[in-house]
């Protein structure tokens, strides 16, 4: 292949175990080859910025090889000067219609070809980068040594895509495909059904299966049903249908028909084995409904972790005017410093997740592992749970007893307000959403004057109070805020982030009901503390008296806000 690209490498290897158990084999993406696919940055389908680029496939016998181009845009320079520099050297795809037998993948349809940091498929790498130069082309080589990964692991699989090669892709399927998916009871009654058809058109009995232009395959459709007698006609198979559209039953007008001819089911068997096989399940493992919790991953990595759970913060208050510094006059007495010494300590408490199964279940579950389903979902949960307390608070009552208590994971929006400064909007109760929206952009940038925390903050709030603000428009109808980036530039943080455990919370102060808007802190400046034996860990168990696994995910740790004036909690309240 010219050589009038940036860089290539392996995009997949053959014959190596994927970290999801998945084994890529040879040929399984042969249909790829001469395939011209998008070059994306890290698999992000969010901005048409991510695309930078586009990648040439070339099937080999050790794989699927790359050659890639970048494209003009600011993000593919930056992505270049990447790759130049060495920072990224690991390739990934993301493939679908993939076809699969005992976790070996047989075949698939690559999409696109991802810049990566971090894989699942060893030996695929970049290889080759190339300088265009006046007219001359140099090689460097950079082997690392490091994995990159098939699209199906690590990190997440995004939507699937469709375009206008996907109808194309499916009609590629052959009739041999069709044959091989099924079993030989299946196979047995088609042959029967559509011998004598053959028959009376004068084809051969028997036939050939191409698949594809590769070798023929011979088959013989009767397998001895006609020297039984037992085959249906062309027109006996008119007549099966003709009769299914009155009765409504096709499985019913289908045993009839073989009682008639003769052809037999053996006693210990049914015609639904046959004809009419149990349906496949699509998601395996069950795909659980859950909340969007991208956030989650985001508080949990923000905060600051400390090796040791029992907290104490301590603070000298100068601000008064007794400390001030003071003028001497002579002969007069001097007068002695005050300040006042704040402190508190925070404690740590235990956070757990039990589960049970059955042992009977866990034997009879053999489409995948339903253990390891389990403590995914348990450390899932756990994590949001941890995450919803530093925020907001777990939302239970102080009567419950699975309640996450205050004083030892402090919500930063119920905080003491040396440490969470309280801004209150007040609203009419006939207020639209545009009104509301420039309020609380307002009473963000104006709460920024006591902020003391570190850096630049982030802003989390729900998706509804985001959507206000970002419809927000000028007197010539157009919206003043293009991105969330702009709109986070404008109310001085970071980023924005939507909480969906954040959504239609309140609480009461003398009497008033606040509404949450949203909380303005850098999470550097929130502690959690776990001891040593106090970080998550799971363990499991057996009941043999009930015949049951128990498994149980715990943590035992504190959280505090350990520096004052480090968030801001808006507050509407509507009159």
């Amino acid at each position: 292949m010219s050589k009038n690209y940036d860089f290539s490498g392996w995009a997949t290897k053959n014959d190596l175990r994927c970290s999801d158990g998945r084994i890529i084999r040879k040929d399984a993406f042969k249909d790829n080859d001469g395939r011209k696919v998008p070059l994306i940055w890290n698999h992000d389908h969010t901005s048409p910025s991510s695309v930078i680029g586009h990648a040439m496939l070339q099937n080999l016998d050790e794989g699927v090889y790359a050659y890639c181009s970048f494209n003009n845009s600011r993000s593919a320079e930056d992505a270049r000067e990447a790759v130049e520099h060495g920072d990224i050297d690991r390739l990934s795809i993301y493939a679908n219609h993939l076809r699969e037998v005992d976790k070996n993948v047989l075949h698939g349809m690559i999409r696109e070809v991802s810049l990566v940091h971090s894989g699942a498929n060893p030996g695929a790498r970049i290889e080759n980068i190339i300088e265009h130069m006046d007219g001359e082309e140099e090689e460097a080589i950079i082997m690392t040594g490091e994995t990159i990964e098939l699209y199906h692991a690590d990190g997440g699989k995004p939507e699937e895509k469709k375009d206008d090669d996907d109808d194309k892709d499916d009609d590629e399927e052959t009739v041999k495909d069709v044959i091989d998916t099924m079993n030989e009871k299946q196979k047995k009654v088609m042959y029967a059904l559509i011998g004598q058809a053959l028959e009376e058109k004068g084809e051969n009995k028997e036939a050939k299966h191409s698949e594809e232009g590769e070798d023929e395959m011979k088959h013989n459709l009767f397998e001895g049903a006609e020297e039984q007698g037992a085959v249906l006609s062309h027109s006996d198979i008119l007549d099966i249908f003709k009769d299914a559209k009155e009765n409504g039953s096709l499985k019913k007008s289908v045993e009839n028909a073989f009682l008639q001819h003769g052809i037999t089911v053996p006693e210990d068997e049914v015609i639904d084995d046959y004809l009419f096989p149990e349906a496949r399940n699509l998601n395996v493992p069950p795909e659980f409904i859950k909340r969007e919790d991208s956030w989650v991953s985001k508080v949990m990595n923000g905060t600051h972790h400390t090796p040791f759970s029992r907290i104490r913060s301590m603070f000298a208050d100068i601000t008064a005017d007794e400390a001030r510094a003071r003028g001497y006059v002579k002969g007069n007495k001097k007068i002695e410093e005050v300040f006042s010494l704040l402190k508190r300590e925070t404690t740590p408490q235990t956070i757990y997740k039990l589960q049970k199964m059955d042992r009977d279940d866990i034997i009879d579950i053999t489409s995948f592992d339903v253990v390891a389903w389990i403590k995914a979902e348990m450390r899932m949960m756990l994590n949001e749970e941890i995450a919803r307390a530093v925020l907001v608070g777990d939302g239970r009552t102080a009567l419950d007893t699975s309640k996450i208590k205050e004083d030892n994971i402090r919500p930063i929006w119920t905080d003491d307000p040396l440490f969470t400064i309280n801004k209150v909007v007040t609203l009419a109760s006939t207020a639209t959403d545009t009104e509301k929206g420039k309020a609380y952009i307002k009473a963000a940038l104006k709460a920024r004057k006591d902020y003391k925390g570190s850096g630049n903050p982030t802003f989390f709030t729900t998706e509804d109070i985001l959507t206000d603000m970002l419809l927000i428009e000028d007197l010539n109808g157009r919206r003043i805020y293009e991105s969330i980036t702009t709109l986070a530039t404008a109310m001085r943080v970071k980023d924005i982030i939507t909480v969906p455990v954040m959504e239609n919370l309140t609480r009461t102060v003398s009497g008033t009901t606040r509404n949450l808007i949203g909380l303005i802190v850098n999470l550097n400046d929130y502690n959690i503390g776990a001891d040593k034996g106090g970080a998550i860990a799971t363990f499991e168990d057996f009941d043999i008296n009930f015949n049951k696994y128990e498994y149980l995910i715990e943590t035992r740790c504190s959280g505090a806000l350990t520096k004052p004036y480090s968030a801001i909690a808006l507050e509407a309240v509507f009159q």
